[in-house]
């Protein structure tokens, strides 16, 4: 590298030879790094693709996602504002699906297989971040013990945008290691570049440009470098936010458009949440929701050795201490505005980032707990986290796996299952087979909690075939598609249209009758025309 792109700094270090502590003494000749990838690999494929054939699209607007993308292939363009056709979503997931969809045109699996290639994919930057700072066997517990991250195994296997952006927020980590262990920009603008296609998927990720760029200005001991660092990182950062603001603010006159759309969701969430729970009820369990989720989804072993470990290295290692902050203020961040300022919802999709972090610690904090300890102690305490990190998100993907109402639904979203509500897939199946696949056509009710798009989307039927109250346009496809079935949904939109008049099992819309029919379940009724 060229003295240009050296910052005077700290002598570097070998690459990967960085102690934990004295007490772990990392000496042992480290195996082929190509030979602990592949491994580590393999390791992150098999549990995700044995859940490839049963787990569904449900959560993290993942029908959404497709829909949208699917609109996007029919005229592709550059996407630059929320009305362009990303609405509250970044525009790179849409890209990346609809360019599966011109591969896999099956609509229920081209969105997931990104998921479960970035998914399986984000063990590298993992290992290569948490060897670079904790040496290599770290690196490889590390990569053990995201294989069977509950949380992570839904999002892999999913179309959701969660496994695509933390594989970015991981590779910038990864690089920043780099460029700070190495003593060279160059790494430190490639993370970047890496920040920038972060903030194109998911907007939490925006929040990371002003961290890193504090944390690269507070690492070492030399002020000057750190500022060359720190203006050099966050120049680079800026490309993707200033175009996305300014086509935003061009279309909408507003630069935040997206994020003013996502927090008007937060607020509705808040307020129902302050309802169905009280107010000081609801700050008690936002404030305990970060380490909840990580305890739940990476086990209480793997969660707690890594809190341990984050605490005992900020003292024995300050120059970690960038990657403690990383993980710890975004939850500070978000756990005050969901516990005092009461005007964000959290939920479990948003912590993936920071539970993360946690995973490059594990090791240190086992070292920590036990590291005087002898032999047998540590085996017992190394046995109890592994099988704990196994039969944790184990047992929870079978409680929630199709069952429905109560604690499966609150803890569905974490759970290494995704699967959608009974009622739901039983009427899917019923369209997709009866009606679909006869050529027919259905009226679809508006759901409030949207489980109507869940439905268009495993029914199987074209948009020509559908008219859904949801759209503007749905008198004129009613008109043109004469739809022989209409299903409806318990406090759905379609009793509160004029038109629409339900006396008994017979339900009759703009002069035209439709008699239900047996064998489905609430909140779903299903008709057929007269």
């Amino acid at each position: 590298m060229s003295s240009a792109s050296t910052v005077p700094a700290s002598p570097p270090r070998p690459s990967g030879s960085n102690p934990v502590l004295s007490a772990v003494p990392d000496v042992a000749r480290e195996p082929s790094t190509r030979l602990l990838v592949g491994l580590l690999l393999a390791a992150a494929l098999l549990p995700r693709l044995l859940l490839m054939p049963f787990n569904e699209n449900f959560y993290g607007d993942a029908v959404a996602r497709m829909e949208l993308a699917e609109r996007w292939l029919r005229d592709p363009h550059l996407i630059t504002s929320y009305g362009d056709g990303a609405y509250q979503f970044g525009p790179l997931h849409l890209y990346l699906v609809a360019f599966a969809l011109e591969l896999v045109p099956d609509k229920a699996l081209a969105g997931r297989l990104v998921s479960l290639f970035f998914g399986v994919l984000a063990v590298v930057p993992l290992f290569s971040l948490t060897r670079r700072v904790f040496g290599w066997r770290s690196g490889v517990w590390a990569g053990l013990a995201f294989s069977v991250w509950g949380m992570h195994l839904q999002m892999s296997t999913t179309a959701a945008s969660e496994s695509l952006s933390l594989f970015l927020m991981l590779s910038v980590f990864a690089l920043i290691a780099r460029g700070l262990d190495e003593n060279r920009l160059g790494p430190l603008f490639g993370a970047a570049v890496v920040l920038n296609l972060a903030c194109a998927t998911r907007y939490d990720a925006w929040l990371f440009i002003p961290l890193l760029a504090v944390a690269l200005f507070l690492w070492g001991d030399d002020r000057i470098a750190g500022a060359t660092r720190a203006v050099s990182f966050g120049l680079l950062c800026l490309p993707f936010p200033l175009l996305w603001m300014q086509g935003n603010e061009l279309a909408h006159g507003d630069p935040f458009y997206p994020i003013r759309a996502v927090e008007q969701f937060h607020s509705d969430w808040v307020r129902d949440g302050i309802a169905r729970v009280g107010a000081w009820r609801y700050r008690l369990e936002n404030l305990g929701f970060w380490p909840g989720v990580a305890l739940l989804t990476l086990s209480p072993g793997v969660a707690l050795l890594g809190m341990v470990g984050m605490k005992r290295m900020w003292k024995a290692q300050p120059e970690v201490r960038w990657l403690v902050l990383s993980a710890v203020v975004p939850t500070a961040y978000f756990t005050f505005r969901a516990a005092v300022l009461m005007d964000f919802q959290p939920l479990g999709r948003f912590t993936v980032t920071e539970v993360a972090l946690l995973l490059p610690f594990v090791v240190p904090g086992f070292e920590a707990c036990v590291g005087q300890s002898g032999a047998g102690v540590r085996r017992a305490v190394a046995g109890l986290c592994a099988v704990l990190a196994v039969a944790v998100p184990l047992a929870l993907g079978l409680y929630t796996f199709r069952a429905d109402g109560g604690l499966h639904d609150s803890l569905r979203p974490v759970s290494p299952t995704s699967t959608n509500p009974v009622p739901v897939m039983q009427v899917a199946r019923f369209l997709k087979d009866e009606v679909a696949a006869k050529g027919g056509a259905a009226i679809l009710d508006e759901d409030p909690s949207y489980l109507d798009l869940q439905l268009a989307f495993f029914s199987a039927l074209p948009d020509e075939r559908l008219a859904r109250v949801r759209w503007a346009t749905f008198r004129k496809h009613l008109r043109e598609a004469q739809p022989e079935y209409l299903v409806r949904f318990e406090n759905g939109a379609l009793m509160k249209d004029p038109g629409a008049k339900l006396e008994g099992r017979t339900l009759t819309l703009d002069d035209v009758a439709y008699e239900e029919l047996d064998g489905f379940s609430a909140p779903l009724h299903v008709y057929r025309r007269r």
